[in-house]
Parts: structure tokens; C-alpha cells; sequence
């Protein structure tokens, strides 16, 4: 097969060849969105030399996430950190935190026009006005992937574990493994859908195969440590012969602590999710049971597969099946 002309390239970008040859010697005087359209089809079509360094980190691809201080989104934001060191330096990803609860001020960095990007990565919770913003800035061309969870369940393209599946699974753990019979609870995090496929998967098999546990009561603890602990604490007292609990969201630490300091006695079998210090500590210790993974270093790597692909500088599709998830017990650890 021949190697790609300025033809060729031009082609594919749908520019002049005459602005193809500026492009690619390194002449200016080419605008910087034809530089990229240029740049892109030069790629895609293997064009066989170095390009400028003048060119390169043209392609901006922004993550947006919340809650830096959760062991999840520290390694997630790491993972993107290792993978774009990897790749082409024409790409750069720059990740970046918001509030959690400020949902205007996230649909005002979703809508910024301040830093020209090639694709934008989302990892932030749902509203109207989220949705509203990230509907806006797909119809305008950008490629948005949602990962974790979903902020618009009506555009983008979604990297995440099936959520409805581990709610299940964690409710077979408890069904089938409980050390007695008795009360089910659960808490989770009310504005983030993930939680509530969750929570549905986690009912529904409950519902499916009644036996000697039963889920009675869920809880939101908005992820939140000291709500938390007074919900599962409230939850102790309403149930002393409580038998099984799911988080499926976080503050595993502080959900933890009350068991370790109310509970062990009680035997009640614990699923939760993320591996972290204070999980594998507790399933080592049996205040835990399960973990269930959802492995954030592969769902990083897949959204930017998937944003690589869109902006041209990958013709390899990516998978687009779920991510899986990983069952951890102390076993296993």
C-alpha cells in the first residue's frame, strides 16, 4: 500500500493541499482548528514522518471528577495520569476536581470555552442542569464519555461496571452466606444513578428469592462519613438481630469503625465496595466480608480509548462491553 500524499490528507480533513503543506513544514499561518483537522488525518492515515513540535499538545483532553480525598478518585485520577503519559504527546489530558453538591458550578466547567478541548471526560453526579450542559456541548461536537456514573442518561458514551449486576451480587453474598438469618439494610448515595442500579439490583434478587434474610431498610448516606455512621448506627438499633448490610456507594471507613465498635459480636455479613486500606484491613480482620472492585485504572483506560478513537488518533475500536467488576474476600487477598 502506498504511503499517504497531501492529497490524501487533505482529503480526509477536508482542507486544501496547499494548507496541508503549511501544516506539516511548519509554516504557519493556518488556523489552529484546521491545524488539528490536519494533524488528525495525518495520523489517522499513518502519514510516515515526525511531525513539528510546534504542533504537538494541540489536543486537549479535559477529566472532570469530585471528591479528591476518596481512595477511588485517587486512583482514578492516577490511572489517567499513568495512561497519558503513554500516549502521543499530541494529546494531553489535564485532569481537574469540582464540588459534588454544586451542580451549577459543574455544568459551568462542563460549558467552558476558556481552553479550546478535543474531548471531555465525566465523572460527576446527575442533575437538570448537568444534563442540560453536557447535552449542549455533544450537540456542539465535542466528544463526552461519562465514566463511574452517568450524567446525562441521554447522550455520551458510558465506561462503567454493570451497576444493576453487583447490586446483585452483593445481595447473593448475603442471601446465600449470612451467618444468620434475620434483616437486610443498605446505604448508598441517592443522586449518583450508579446507587440506584445498585440498590435496584440489590432489591429486585431479594424480591426474586425470598429466604431467611430479607432487605428492609435502605439509607442515604450521601457518602459522607459522620451520616453515615449515624445511619448504620440507627440501623443497629432497629434491627439488633440484623443480619447482612450493603454499602453501595462510599465512607466504608466510618461504616467500619461502628461495626468494629458495636457489632463484631453481631456476625453480620458486609459487602461493600473499592478495595482500599481500610477494606482489605477489614476483610483481614472479618469485619468485612466482600469487596466488590470496580477496577477504576481499566475504566480509565477504556475512556480514552474511546475519546483517542473519536478525535482520530486511534483506528482501533475500543471493547464496549462493561467493565468487570472484581469479587475480593479475605481469601483472595
Amino acid at each position: 500500500m502506498s504511503k499517504p500524499n497531501y492529497q490524501d490528507i487533505a482529503r480526509q480533513a477536508g482542507v486544501g493541499t496547499a494548507t496541508v503543506e503549511r501544516v506539516l513544514n511548519g509554516r504557519g499561518g493556518v488556523r489552529p482548528e484546521l491545524v488539528e483537522k490536519v494533524i488528525i488525518a495525518a495520523r489517522t492515515l499513518n502519514y510516515p514522518r515526525t511531525l513539528p513540535d510546534t504542533h504537538r499538545g494541540l489536543l486537549r483532553i479535559e477529566v472532570l471528577m469530585v471528591r479528591p480525598e476518596t481512595t477511588f478518585y485517587q486512583r482514578l485520577s492516577k490511572a489517567f495520569e499513568r495512561i497519558a503519559a503513554t500516549l502521543d504527546p499530541l494529546a494531553v489530558v489535564h485532569r481537574s476536581f469540582t464540588e459534588e453538591m454544586k451542580p451549577e458550578e459543574i455544568a459551568r466547567r462542563i460549558l467552558s470555552t476558556d481552553l479550546s478541548r478535543a474531548g471531555l471526560i465525566l465523572a460527576v453526579p446527575s442533575s437538570p442542569v448537568i444534563r442540560a450542559a453536557v447535552e449542549k456541548v455533544i450537540a456542539q461536537g465535542l466528544p463526552v464519555v461519562h465514566v463511574v456514573t452517568r450524567a446525562s442518561d441521554r447522550e455520551g458514551e458510558f465506561v462503567g461496571i454493570d451497576n444493576y449486576a453487583a447490586g446483585r451480587t452483593a445481595a447473593l453474598f448475603i442471601s446465600r452466606m449470612a451467618r444468620r438469618s434475620g434483616p437486610v439494610v443498605a446505604i448508598c448515595h441517592p443522586i449518583y444513578q450508579v446507587h440506584r442500579d445498585r440498590i435496584r439490583g440489590f432489591s429486585d434478587y431479594f424480591l426474586e428469592h425470598p429466604g431467611p434474610t430479607s432487605f428492609q431498610w435502605l439509607g442515604f448516606g450521601l457518602d459522607e462519613e459522620h451520616y453515615s455512621a449515624e445511619l448504620l448506627s440507627s440501623g443497629l438499633r432497629m434491627y439488633p438481630d440484623l443480619a447482612g448490610l450493603y454499602n453501595a456507594g462510599g465512607a466504608n471507613s466510618a461504616l467500619i469503625d461502628v461495626l468494629r465498635r458495636q457489632a463484631r459480636e453481631r456476625n453480620i455479613f458486609f459487602v461493600g465496595h473499592e478495595l482500599t486500606d481500610y477494606t482489605r484491613k477489614a476483610l483481614q480482620d472479618g469485619i468485612m466480608d466482600v469487596v466488590l472492585d470496580q477496577a477504576p485504572e481499566a475504566q480509565a483506560r477504556r475512556s480514552l480509548d474511546l475519546i483517542l478513537r473519536r478525535i482520530g488518533l486511534t483506528d482501533i475500536e475500543p471493547d464496549r462491553t462493561p467493565i468487570r467488576f472484581i469479587t475480593i474476600t479475605k481469601e483472595g487477598l
